[in-house]
């Protein structure tokens, strides 16, 4: 990477950063479709697999791109949010897009992007630009096919300009409920905006009110559907060093004996939605074994139960709601053998901070309440109060600046950490996790010089 290309791509990224950003939300597809339209429609030059949902989206969305990429694809994949760099949004054969592409494809749409903020009262905003990028990076890598990550809802999200060959949906739960609804009901319409007419749809566990409507929308449109439990199922799961073995019944056929290189229950059955998906998109055509044994064995999955750091082991999480911190609270107690668990929890003001520590107490010892750098932090003495009712003042601990709390969890401040029985989590967050693994790696990469 040369100077000059660094100087332009966080030009790039101050440009973007400058737009409306991806937190305040319109609901429409107007400027995304005028964009992509006078853009010459790159979205559609490609085959497409879109993945929506609440809690899984990013880590199935990568397990599907490591599939097809095993298989012999060149595969595009757009995700969000980041948890270090913008790139990371934008992946080309599973690595993050280089600066110079990244250049070549903005210079593309930059003067677009200009005459599309002069047609409408609300410019085009972070979450629509870098849309945009992906669909254009993708047309001129090329791509065989892309995998896109819905980044809000569906109906209205600027990903859903594609036809999508495959649509997923992920476990739905209570997420954004200012934009998208106070019920799983109204929730689960929205998401089900990006089921296609006549589109091959797999559908994840759900819970009774999403699964009906995703059942009507698919109805309405004649989708044809694979439900998790029914047409495709995880069989079987056990604990391995570095993960996990499981076995799927797949759409068409049985595949045992995976190694997958993640924790979890959750990210088991996200395998196996991931797995069903590929077979949707082959459709009769039967997969190559060692592909797919290659695909999930070379899959990661960056803040997501991630074992960043051993003595002490420190694991990142990006755990942002109730359900994905019940998962994280199942994975620590039914995988990991700590005596005592240190929580670092930053968490957004408009996210269910008293249902995220309260799946959390189950399994944390003691926490350390934080902030990241987000303006959308819900201060930490709030945090506190909340987390005082929950755990008892004897368990918390307070650092305004996450580096202090992860170097406090990091030192023998609170417990002894001379073992392997003692894990510190960090989690509440992308941005904390994003922020806590560099931090993480700076303190230790320092200790070993």
């Amino acid at each position: 990477m040369s100077a000059d290309d660094q100087a332009r791509v966080e030009a790039i990224e101050k440009a973007l950063l400058a737009r409306w950003p991806e937190t305040k939300i319109s609901p429409t597809l107007e400027r995304i479709s005028g964009l992509v339209d006078i853009l010459g429609s790159p979205q559609l030059t490609y085959p497409t697999i879109h993945v929506g949902g609440t809690n899984g989206k990013t880590t199935t969305s990568r397990m599907i791109d490591s599939l097809l990429f095993e298989m012999g694809l060149r595969t595009g994949r757009f995700t969000s949010p980041h948890l270090e760099s913008f790139l990371e949004r934008i992946a080309i054969n599973g690595a993050s897009i280089s600066q110079k592409e990244i250049i070549f494809a903005f210079n593309d749409i930059s003067p677009y992007l200009d005459l599309m903020d002069s047609k409408f009262p609300q410019p085009i905003s972070f979450f629509e630009a870098m849309t945009a990028l992906a669909f254009v990076a993708f047309a001129e890598h090329p791509v065989d096919i892309a995998v896109i990550e819905v980044g809000m809802g569906g109906a209205w999200d600027s990903t859903n300009v594609i036809d999508a060959d495959v649509s997923v949906i992920m476990p739905i739960g209570l997420d954004h409920t200012e934009y998208l609804g106070n019920s799983l009901k109204e929730i689960a319409q929205t998401k089900a905006g990006i089921i296609k007419e006549g589109g091959f749809i797999v559908m994840a566990e759900q819970e009774p009110d999403a699964a009906i409507e995703l059942l009507k929308r698919a109805a309405d449109v004649g989708a044809d559907i694979a439900r998790e439990g029914v047409e495709y199922s995880l069989a079987s799961r056990a604990v391995a060093v570095g993960g996990q073995l499981i076995s799927i019944h797949g759409i068409n056929e049985k595949f045992e004996d995976i190694f997958l290189p993640l924790h979890g229950k959750h990210q088991a059955s996200n395998a196996a939605s991931a797995l069903a998906a590929v077979e949707g998109f082959f459709g009769d055509q039967a997969l190559d074994h060692d592909a797919v044994m290659a695909g999930f064995a070379n899959v990661k999955s960056p803040g997501r139960c991630e074992v960043i750091h051993r003595d002490p082991t420190i694991i990142l999480d990006a755990a942002h709601n109730p359900h994905g911190a019940r998962a994280l609270a199942q994975t620590l107690e039914s995988e990991f053998t700590f005596d005592d668990i240190i929580g670092v929890v930053g968490i957004f003001g408009d996210k269910d901070a008293r249902g995220i520590l309260s799946e959390l107490e189950k399994v944390f010892n003691s926490v350390i309440v934080t902030a990241s750098s987000s303006p959308r932090a819900l201060p930490v003495d709030e945090l506190e109060k909340i987390a005082i009712e929950i755990f008892g003042t004897d368990r918390v601990y307070k650092n305004v600046r996450l580096e202090d709390a992860v170097k406090r969890a990091t030192s023998e401040a609170i417990r002894p950490l001379s073992d392997d029985s003692v894990g510190i989590v960090i989690t509440g967050s992308v941005v904390t996790v994003g922020e806590a693994r560099t931090l993480v790696r700076s303190i230790y990469s320092r200790e070993e010089r």
